[in-house]
């Protein structure tokens, strides 16, 4: 293993990978980063699948079944990302049992267009959860003000929520609360809570991509032009060193405190967008400033690559606060409202993610209709296609199918 990789994971935080696609699987790719870069989870995204699915042929089989069944573009979708989430959990099936269900996690993530929908948003998700049928999956889901009950309900009903798009603490604040809120009434109905979790993801560097123009204009156009020259590039990480402290509290306070009692997991924080946009800045930097216990970083192939050849594992996580408080200080008395900021970001996130995730679908629905005319000829009411129905091969076994140890894993 990585040395550097492997000193993090000393240091108690989980890395995580923020990329998948069939491929990458089937090639053996993310075994070997799972046995010798320490890898325990994946997560997955609109954008990571709209790329993997776009470019090459390596899913032309997936869609050309997909049309001699007579899918639509979001069926067809739907059907080959489970398909694939389902290949990812049953690789990190053994690190799932490893660590009694702490880690192998892979997520998959709802529609960005139910970003604001809550009753769709948790529709869609107990759809995702007994589609995959593992207990090592994650559902994404916003974390907009309409995520906030989608959360409740869904811990409740024993579902693992990964919440995305958090930018600002008081929202992050507002996600631990409802993800307490599901255990309890979870716990008030009788029902265990043992094998539940949750996350929840803080973006990080695009955090600093917003804040540090605004900090530009005021040192431009105000006597404060030192005191903004001086916080530029340093939000996002105080932030998060912020957003750790709030970890802390809220899972020593009474009403998670009563919660663990009854054997329930904390919401642990998630480090995301930790590749550095910024060309001019250490390209590991928001690795480097936040490992810590308890924690998850989600990195890039690209990042994961850099980290293992020249990053420090040291861990700062706990380092400088009162540094951060300063920062987040400072940024308040020169004029930045970062409670503006993170409901700017919140709304350009899901922006970013219906994008792709609209293209992706025209896409299919390009190839879907060139399928369909390729062997459209070939399609009969009782012929070819009923006997796709009968040998479909695209779906794969489940781990218990394959391996008989995996058995133990139970549902929640």
């Amino acid at each position: 293993m990585n040395h550097r990789l492997q000193q993090i994971t000393f240091h108690g935080q989980s890395i995580w990978l923020d990329f998948t696609k069939r491929s990458f699987v089937e090639s053996g790719e993310l075994r070997k980063l799972i046995v010798e870069e320490g890898v325990t989870g994946v997560t997955s995204n609109p954008s990571i699948f709209g790329e993997a699915l776009s470019e090459g042929s390596e899913y032309d089989h997936a869609i050309q079944r997909a049309a001699l069944h007579g899918l639509r573009a979001e069926e067809a979708y739907e059907r080959i990302v489970i398909e694939d989430i389902q290949r990812v959990a049953d690789e990190l099936a053994d690190v799932f049992e490893h660590t009694d269900g702490k880690d192998g996690y892979v997520s998959l993530e709802v529609s960005p267009h139910l970003a604001h929908d809550t009753e769709g948003t948790i529709e869609q998700a107990r759809e995702f959860w007994a589609r995959v049928d593992r207990p090592n999956l994650f559902i994404k889901v916003s974390g907009t003000a309409e995520g906030l009950p989608a959360i409740t309900s869904l811990t409740a009903e024993g579902i693992n929520v990964n919440i995305t798009l958090l930018f600002d603490l008081e929202r992050y604040r507002a996600v631990a609360a409802a993800y307490i809120k599901g255990l309890t009434d979870r716990v008030a109905a009788g029902l265990p809570v043992d094998r539940i979790t949750s996350v929840a993801s803080f973006f990080l560097s695009r955090i600093d991509l917003v804040v540090d123009p605004l900090l530009e204009e005021v040192a431009r156009n105000t006597e404060q032009a030192s005191e903004a020259n001086s916080l530029r590039g340093k939000t996002a990480i105080a932030c998060a060193k912020q957003a750790y402290q709030l970890y802390k509290e809220i899972h020593a306070s009474e009403s998670f405190q009563r919660m663990a009692a009854a054997g329930a997991r904390p919401q642990r924080l998630l480090w995301a967008s930790t590749a550095t946009k910024n060309p001019k800045e250490r390209d590991v930097r928001y690795v480097e400033a936040l490992i810590g216990p308890d924690t998850i970083n989600t990195l890039t192939r690209q990042t994961l690559v850099a980290f293992g050849d020249h990053g420090d594992p040291t861990p700062r996580l706990e380092e400088g606060l009162d540094e951060a408080r300063q920062t987040l200080h400072l940024l308040k008395e020169v004029g930045v409202d970062l409670k503006g900021v993170g409901q700017q970001l919140e709304n350009e996130g899901i922006k970013k993610f219906k994008q792709p995730f609209d293209h992706l679908l025209g896409e299919l629905k390009r190839k879907l209709a060139t399928a369909s005319a390729l062997f459209g000829s070939f399609l009969s009411p009782d012929g070819f296609k009923n006997t796709l129905d009968s040998t479909d091969k695209d779906s794969p076994p489940r781990e218990t199918d394959k391996n008989p140890t995996v058995h133990s894993i139970q549902r929640h």
